[in-house]
């Protein structure tokens, strides 16, 4: 004798049916702003694609924030680089490099960064959008360069090209007494 096939999980059919929807009770108002009859009509309302304007200042907003996305990175990279200390370990270097390779890598893929935001009416004000890029990586550079600095890697000190110095001839030349 066969048996009937169980029935579906519970899950499944609720995934298959929609969602009964409640009647609304009487006792709660509706929230300020909010009527069943605006929101019934901005569910049927179409809305009107932007204009090339709309786009442009839309384009331009989104490019300040690439171009400002690096200098939000400075402080944390700056508050590692002290924490890090001043000297030659392994977590000291990591950090050097990265704050190297990230603005060197930042400066030469300038233009990929941006070429999804020109078009005909952007192009002029993305040139001073990628000077703003620019600096804000050469500033990201000038941390790394005080870090190095700090690190007592840069040669600042006169002793530091002793190799290159020579010897000083002795005007005069002392003989003790005995």
């Amino acid at each position: 004798m066969a048996l009937p096939p169980p029935p579906p999980p519970q899950w499944v059919i609720g995934l298959n049916s929609p969602p009964v929807t409640k009647p609304k009770t009487a006792g709660i108002p509706d929230p300020p702003g909010y009527t069943a009859a605006s929101s019934a009509a901005s569910k049927t309302a179409v809305r009107a694609p932007p204009t090339t304007e709309e786009m442009d200042v839309l384009k331009l907003k989104k490019a300040w924030e690439v171009a400002l996305a690096p200098v939000k990175q400075l402080p944390m990279t700056a508050i590692m680089m002290y924490m890090s200390g001043n000297s030659l370990q392994m977590f000291s270097i990591m950090m050097v490099v990265m704050a190297f390779k990230n603005p060197v890598m930042g400066l030469m893929a300038t233009n990929q960064a941006f070429e999804k935001f020109e078009s005909e009416g952007t192009k002029a004000k993305l040139l001073a959008v990628k000077g703003v890029y620019v600096a804000m990586q050469v500033l990201a550079l000038a941390l790394g360069v005080w870090k190095i600095n700090g690190m007592g890697l840069l040669p600042t000190t006169r002793s530091d090209w002793l190799a290159w110095e020579t010897a000083r001839d002795p005007l005069e030349i002392a003989i003790p007494a005995f």
